[in-house]
């Protein structure tokens, strides 16, 4: 029976979350939408319902939210967690405030930590402030993402704005006392009739006892990092054995190919970085905004490039192209327009005999798994920290996906990737 249950507001941030787990000895299945009721309880120490909530409405978020909730306990889930970006990636309105909400009124726990630090990816909370680097959030160049914008670095502000409850900090100077600090500062918040508690955090040690002190929390909310804390809780109770390598994978033969949509500065470097060293077509959405006509140039390319290395297609521009993309047609629709386009092309290269195949970008990797019918992913080795190698199953050819979010990710990535499965082929 799976032990901890956890919800992703992204496709690639689940992927994140599972890999954290793994790597911490939990045996990790992420799920690719809500389970349908009769769906089997898949055979794991814990399970990842990866959604596509984080830009969905607010009222969206929190439906599919609380019936992923309604399925994990079912499982016999232990404790929740609701995963977020590690930048705390939401509108003004949401949507982590309003499903933060809704999932500790329905496990009637009353409060929650909120914490994104994961400093492994240099992403670090201080005096409640997020850190991207040595750079505030709102400085970092998350003030530009096309779809959540983050203009405040405050994150007590950020979450007040997006609840009717109010929030609390437990800064570092409590943290770097350790755990028993640590839960005594929330439980005398959530006493003083605080709903949240943002937590400090600049290390991995910092998350390892931010962990011990939730050990009783129902519900935990947070970034991949805060879940390094949380799989001794379940081995000091004597619920989770210690084993050998919970991230064995099967091998799969076929080609290899990265399908970029994501325009982070990291995504731009790897692909940079990429470049000249494999086969590679840059779509141009600005110049040609139509999707059907963007996978059909990709289709064409396609034919004849694929053999002994890995080939890349992306539709990763700079802020200004997007920025004119978005102007010219809005910003929903300029992001409907790529995810339907490498979608497409997603379906083609697997038509062709792609069987691994490395996706860049929450909302691709989104529109990805869910046009390849993908419906489970077995978690394995990690590439770079946040992003591992998964086994995928579903209506298609079971297949090796790595889902890697816009900003993770050494500049290397996209090529060593695939040198890490050369023993599979």
């Amino acid at each position: 029976m799976p032990l901890l249950g956890c919800i992703a507001d992204d496709f690639t941030g689940a992927t994140d979350l599972a890999s954290t787990l793994v790597k911490n000895g939990m045996r990790t299945v992420q799920l690719i939408g809500v389970p349908a009721d009769g769906d089997p309880v898949p055979d794991a120490d814990a399970i990842v319902v990866a959604l596509k909530s984080r830009t969905t409405p607010a009222s969206s978020a929190v439906a599919d939210s609380l019936a992923a909730l309604a399925w994990l306990q079912r499982a016999g889930c232990r404790q929740f967690f609701f995963k977020y970006c590690s930048t705390f990636d939401s509108t003004e309105r949401g949507n982590i405030g309003p499903v933060a909400d809704a999932l500790i009124a329905a496990l009637g726990c009353g409060f929650a930590l909120a914490c994104p630090a994961f400093p492994t990816n240099r992403r670090t909370v201080y005096q409640g402030h997020l850190f991207v680097g040595s750079a505030l959030l709102n400085e970092s160049g998350m003030e530009n993402h096309p779809l959540t914008p983050m203009k405040d670095a405050n994150l007590v502000r950020v979450l007040s704005r997006q609840t009717d409850g109010t929030v609390g900090l437990v800064p570092f100077e409590t943290v770097a006392q350790g755990a028993d600090a640590i839960r005594r500062a929330m439980t005398a918040l959530k006493e003083q009739g605080r709903r949240y508690a943002i937590v400090d955090a600049i290390t991995d040690t910092h998350l390892r006892a931010i962990g011990q002190g939730a050990a009783s929390h129902a519900l935990i909310t947070g970034g991949s990092g805060i879940a390094i804390g949380l799989p001794e809780n379940f081995r000091a109770a004597g619920l989770l054995p210690t084993l050998a390598d919970p991230g064995a994978l099967p091998g799969v033969a076929g080609h290899a190919a990265v399908l970029a949509g994501s325009c982070s500065r990291a995504t731009l470097g790897q692909i940079a970085t990429a470049r000249g060293q494999i086969p590679m077509l840059e779509l141009d959405p600005l110049a040609t905004p139509d999707a059907a006509q963007l996978a059909a140039q990709a289709r064409a390319w396609l034919d004849g490039k694929l053999g002994a290395a890995p080939v890349l297609i992306a539709a990763s521009a700079p802020p200004d192209k997007v920025a004119a993309l978005q102007d010219r047609l809005g910003r929903e629709q300029a992001g409907t327009l790529v995810e339907h386009a490498l979608a497409d092309i997603a379906e083609a290269m697997v038509a062709r005999g792609v069987r691994r195949l490395v996706v860049a970008g929450g909302e691709t990797s989104g529109a990805v798994v869910t046009r390849l019918g993908v419906r489970s992913l077995r978690i394995g080795a990690e590439i770079d920290p946040g992003v591992p190698w998964t086994f995928a199953e579903g209506s298609g050819p079971a297949m090796l996906l790595a889902l890697k979010s816009g900003n993770f990710g050494a500049p290397d990535f996209f090529l060593k990737s695939f040198t890490m499965l050369e023993g599979s082929r």
